[in-house]
């Protein structure tokens, strides 16, 4: 038999294993009451007027306005846990703090609009058919295209990026992150009729895919474009560790948002992109053997220079990120779908993330860590921002991908 065959056949065997545990059953449920738990104790300590975010100085709740970018993730979380429980008490919060957000459908001024309305109002209209929650939807989604622009063929991630290198300002930055918000996009398409939307994520992906992802299918953190003639002026890292280092939160935004693309388009070649980024992350040299990363897989590398400007230069520990964990397992597991030569191998990585995010070295204790559910993520070394701390969007990824596994084993 051609040992190719005889992998598969090996793989498959696996993956069967694995997926009719018992034992895994187990290890959601104790999850999601762990998570739950925390969630309860966080909407008692949560100021109602601001939105979760990290911890501060002090240890203390650390918590922003709606405008931030990370604004839709506490109502996430938790419809994700009301998903798992049926809670009245989760689904009355969830739906209070996501209604919260109600403003952001007409702003314009950053481009997160998908993280801020889709992880709140999207779940919220999955989770209810509340068509009030469909019409908000589509005038964020109508809101985020204002940043798109025909000459660059790209949604403008921020409205400036000054260099690491030598303070230059760019006013047309594009960064990988923004393939996260193409899913309001589509959603916003299939749900009024109006393709335009689609067609804007389709151009934008097109041009992350041509002048984003490198040759190895790492990425550049940050694309500038010349807003008049639609070039690519240069490409940077903004939180990662060099210009040519492959910041791991970077990779992962890149792997579940070309998952999304071929989820939407069945195009293979976004498929192809989402599997050799995938491969890039769980085959690197650098990647520790539980798979949770460091936050960049090229600190202290020959040939990697940090901007002179970045803060990077002053941290010495190299600080694992749980958020990009979170992430890449949640993106494995609808990965793992799409070609049966990589489903076990994807699901297994995925799997062992979870398995090592739940473990006592990155869950809090109940009570602890202002009662977010993970520990040890990082937000951005560069601007001397959020090292070694609680996240929440790494609480709603990590949901994610716990409700992810409970329906594949179902």
């Amino acid at each position: 038999m051609n040992r190719s065959i005889i992998y598969l056949f090996i793989s498959a065997l696996s993956f069967i294993a694995v997926v009719s545990d018992p034992k895994e059953t187990q290890f959601i449920d104790e999850n999601f009451s762990h998570a739950t738990g925390q969630l309860k104790r966080m909407l008692k300590a949560a100021d109602p007027q601001s939105f979760p975010r990290t911890l501060d100085q002090q240890g203390a709740l650390k918590s922003t306005n709606m405008y931030d970018w990370t604004s839709g993730f506490f109502p996430g979380n938790l419809w994700y846990a009301y998903e798992y429980s049926g809670d009245p008490e989760l689904k009355s919060a969830a739906i209070a703090w996501t209604e919260k957000l109600e403003p952001l459908k007409d702003f314009r001024e950053h481009h997160d609009l998908g993280f801020m309305m889709y992880c709140s109002y999207g779940n919220a209209y999955r989770l209810t058919g509340n068509e009030a929650y469909k019409a908000i939807l589509i005038q964020a989604a109508r809101s985020l295209s204002t940043r798109f622009s025909t000459q660059t063929g790209s949604i403008k991630s921020w409205n400036r990026f000054v260099s690491w290198n030598d303070k230059k300002t760019f006013d047309y930055p594009v960064i990988i992150d923004n393939m996260m918000n193409l899913e309001l996009l589509f959603f916003a398409s299939k749900v009024s009729g109006d393709d335009t939307f689609r067609k804007i994520a389709l151009t934008h992906a097109g041009n992350v895919l041509k002048n984003q992802v490198r040759k190895d299918y790492s990425h550049y953190h940050v694309v500038n474009y010349d807003a008049k003639t639609g070039k690519v002026v240069s490409r940077q890292t903004a939180q990662g560790y060099a210009d040519n280092s492959t910041w791991s939160r970077g990779q992962a935004w890149g792997i579940y948002g070309f998952t999304v693309m071929y989820r939407e388009t069945r195009d293979r070649k976004y498929l192809l992109t989402a599997q050799k980024m995938a491969d890039f992350f769980l085959n690197h040299e650098n990647l520790p053997a539980d798979k949770v990363p460091y936050w960049d897989f090229d600190v202290n590398k020959p040939g990697f220079v940090p901007g002179p400007n970045a803060y990077t230069r002053h941290v010495a520990p190299v600080h694992r990120d749980a958020s990009a964990a979170a992430i890449t397992a949640s993106a494995l597991l609808e990965l793992a779908n799409y070609d049966p030569k990589t489903k076990a191998r994807y699901h297994q990585a995925a799997t062992q993330m979870l398995h090592t995010l739940s473990g006592p070295l990155f869950r809090a204790e109940q009570g602890d860590n202002a009662n977010f559910i993970l520990k040890h993520s990082v937000g951005s070394i560069p601007h001397k921002a959020e090292i070694d701390v609680p996240l929440v969007y790494a609480d709603y990824y990590f949901l994610e991908a716990l409700l992810r596994y409970k329906k594949i084993l179902e």
